[in-house]
């Protein structure tokens, strides 16, 4: 009974069904009828004309997003605890040329405005000092915590007045979008966000994400940029493939909701023992080494966290039996 990740889950039955009708001769690269449609497909979800850019992976998403936005002689504000600082083994930096990374705090892995301009008014404003360019904020964050479209809003607010570029790690987007009940529109470009890493992933997809360019001039650079990366596939019609599948008949929507049911079922089960509030499909509780030991013993897997702490993740398609098991024995610790 598996709860470590969300990307060990299964692909939805659709997106297989999908790669199958893909499954004849067409136009390589991105030049197919699938990923010629994805633009005016997304450009329909968020409401705005976009660009949707396939990649195979949410890090190649983020970086390729950072590097269009960051020059390699300044630096991106995020949280000490994003995903870009701490599982992408330095791709961003990578990416940019040598762009840094610029840490900042904030409970549940959530910037604020505050927590930015602390962090902001730290760095002097002379050569010694690599001045940030980008800010990028994790929608749900590391810790399954989801910003609201007025927060995201009051960082687009302080990210113009600054001057600096405002990007979104989207991995668990869908799992945000259905705890908010906000649209997609109102939680990226209308509060500000310029690209966004759509993750399809870990909530259906095989091996597909999206990066979604709000600022279209930035579109034609990442195109070249993903080539020159290596993540301009062949054939790229399995990838757009995948991603409309999971757009048709809101499939995204009702995968990331059963995902965040499940999880709110096990952080009314945990109690006391809830770390973060449960805003999307994660669920992180204090637990002892011994108490971790009993509950692998009857057969869960999860990863342990920090010291005293573990975190369960639902998947898409987690067995509701499997749920209730774990529901039942964190009760029983």
């Amino acid at each position: 009974m598996r709860f470590f990740s969300d990307n060990a889950a299964a692909a939805h039955p659709a997106v297989l069904d999908a790669l199958a009708h893909a499954n004849h001769v067409d136009t390589a690269y991105d030049g197919d009828a699938l990923s010629t449609s994805l633009d005016a497909a997304f450009s329909d979800l968020f409401e705005t004309q976009v660009r949707a850019i396939w990649v195979s992976s949410g890090t190649a998403a983020n970086a390729l997003a950072l590097a269009a936005l960051c020059p390699p002689f300044r630096g991106v504000v995020c949280h000490r605890d994003s995903h870009i600082e701490n599982d992408e083994a330095g791709a961003i930096e990578f990416y940019t040329g040598g762009a840094k990374l610029i840490l900042a705090e904030g409970a549940g892995a959530k910037l604020s405005p505050e927590t930015i301009t602390a962090r902001i008014g730290e760095i002097a404003n002379d050569v010694h000092r690599v001045q940030p360019a980008v800010l990028s904020i994790t929608n749900a964050t590391e810790y399954g915590r989801s910003y609201a479209p007025d927060e995201v809003a009051a960082i687009g607010d302080l990210a113009r007045a600054r001057n600096l570029r405002f990007h979104m790690d989207g991995a668990r987007f869908a799992n945000a979008v259905v705890h908010t009940g906000a649209t997609p529109a109102d939680l990226t470009w209308r509060a500000g966000i310029e690209a966004l890493s759509f993750g399809f992933i870990k909530n259906g997809g095989l091996s597909a994400e999206i990066l979604v360019c709000f600022d279209l001039s930035i579109a034609n650079e990442i195109r070249i940029r993903r080539k020159r990366a290596g993540h301009l596939v062949s054939k790229g019609r399995y990838l757009a493939a995948q991603v409309l599948a999971l757009l048709e008949d809101d499939r995204w929507l009702a995968n990331a909701r059963a995902a965040n049911a499940g999880a709110a079922r096990l952080a009314n089960a945990a109690g006391p023992r809830l770390i973060h509030p449960v805003e999307a499909n994660e669920v992180f509780a204090l637990m002892t080494p011994d108490e971790a030991g009993q509950l692998r013993a009857k057969g869960f897997e999860f990863y342990d966290w920090a010291a005293g702490e573990v975190r369960f993740v639902v998947s898409w398609d987690q067995p509701q039996t499997q749920i209730e098991a774990l529901a039942a024995a964190l009760v029983a610790l």
